[in-house]
């Protein structure tokens, strides 16, 4: 696999591998409703069969409950940082 580039300050790429392309897009859908995403892309996983599916998400624009997660994981690390 070519390495890829580091997503922008906010944003992270996500790989989804599945033994079906149905299973990959439910988990998709997860993500896509707690943060903004582009556009998924899908791809074979192996030899045996499966799917890779691919997206970006942008922890910026996050939608509940993941902007709750977030907002407290921040306050925790910050903390940590200063102990």
């Amino acid at each position: 696999m070519p390495p890829t580039e580091t997503p922008s300050d906010g944003h992270a790429e996500v790989r989804i591998v599945a033994s079906s392309p149905e299973v990959a897009r439910r988990v998709a859908e997860v993500l896509r409703h707690c943060f903004a995403a582009g556009e998924q892309r899908s791809y074979p996983a192996a030899d045996d069969g499966g799917t890779r599916l691919q997206l970006t998400v942008d922890t910026n624009r996050a939608a509940e409950p993941a902007r709750w997660w977030l907002e407290t994981s921040r306050s925790t690390e910050e903390a940590g940082r200063r102990t």
